[in-house]
């Protein structure tokens, strides 16, 4: 399985900084955001580093995209989610930031409204293990 050493992503991956995760199979792992745009943010990446589309092999990117389904479920259930936004970017000029693929899942609620990107704060592991076990049950 091929890493970067520089990759916040593959560091949470082999377990040297922490993660409050929801799913976690062999090629595949679904954590909370630090910094959610609402409860629930789920990042949903491959365990293997690639940094996009362009690059992550067809049936991997199957795999990812079915655990993004399978966390848009789960919120839906555990959060009571009205609705799910699901992204994925591919590069600076789309606004990537980390550049390990990854897919947000983001569940809604009616009228509710997405911080912005300035109004966005890291969120404490504890707050984040309780919504992570929240959502946990329902797999």
């Amino acid at each position: 399985m091929k890493f970067n050493s520089e990759c916040v992503f593959c560091k949470i991956v082999q377990k040297q900084l922490p993660s409050s995760t929801i799913y976690e199979d062999d090629s595949v792992l679904a954590f909370l955001d630090i910094k959610p745009v609402c409860e629930g943010h789920t990042l949903v990446i491959s365990k293997e580093h690639y940094e996009g589309i362009l690059d992550i092999p067809g049936e991997l990117l199957g795999k990812v995209h079915q655990v993004a389904k399978l966390v848009a479920d789960v919120a839906t259930q555990a959060l009571c989610a009205d609705g799910i936004n699901i992204s994925q970017h591919n590069g600076r000029a789309a606004n990537q930031e980390v550049f390990h693929l990854h897919v947000h899942v983001i569940p809604r609620h009616l009228g509710q409204k997405i911080k912005s990107p300035g109004e966005l704060e890291i969120v404490d592991h504890k707050q984040l293990n309780v919504i992570a076990d929240k959502m946990k049950t329902h797999i």
